[in-house]
């Protein structure tokens, strides 16, 4: 499997489920996508990765053996908050004026998955998952943005970094929030005649 996504929170949840990845990063433009919903952007965005590693790689001529597969799996992350899209800040005070509008609120995660198998099968689907953020003060937000981390992630957060004490619950599934569910990818593979235990590290 090739992941399409610099994202080492991605390849480290693919790792821990047993899977190896080679990373090849897309270099899609994504300010320059725009669609009416947060899942139809997530899952637009997905869809641009996967599909132009995918193109890379078929130029590339990669091959994978006989009978052998590969597959290539794009993800992207937003979060809606009070019916806005937000992907990554601007810069520190967009992250700062983010966070004291997200404060002791929640708002809804959306990750989309595509998975293309280069014999030219695809899916795609998208997980969503709510947050409810913890009610922190200017002085938290100020040293949390102060990190750098919220300024490289949809949201201005995470849940698996500095960012997972200021996040007080979840409903849903935690993986989609750190940016790739687990169960939402072993559903694809399955419409794809793939076992996820199959990728398992020998």
């Amino acid at each position: 499997m090739v992941l399409a996504s610099a994202s080492p929170a991605r390849r480290a949840l693919l790792s821990a489920a047993g899977i190896d990845v080679e990373v090849v990063v897309s270099g899609v433009d994504e300010s320059s996508v725009q669609e009416p919903t947060a899942a139809e952007l997530c899952l637009t965005l997905a869809r641009m990765k996967a599909t132009e590693v995918a193109r890379r790689l078929g130029v590339e001529g990669i091959s994978v053996g006989p009978g052998g597969r590969l597959l290539v799996l794009g993800c992207d992350s937003v979060l809606e908050f009070d019916g806005e899209i937000l992907g990554k800040p601007r810069d520190g005070a967009d992250a700062v004026r983010r966070w004291q509008g997200m404060r002791g609120r929640s708002g809804v995660l959306h990750t989309g998955h595509y998975l293309i198998d280069l014999a030219g099968v695809t899916v795609g689907a998208v997980g969503s998952t709510t947050v409810h953020f913890a009610e922190l003060d200017d002085d938290e937000i100020a040293a949390y943005v102060a990190t750098g981390e919220p300024l490289h992630v949809a949201g201005a957060f995470t849940i698996d970094g500095l960012g997972g004490p200021f996040v007080e619950r979840i409903e849903g599934d935690h993986g989609t929030v750190v940016g790739l569910s687990l169960p939402l990818l072993r559903h694809l593979l399955d419409d794809l005649g793939v076992r996820l235990t199959d990728l398992w590290k020998s």
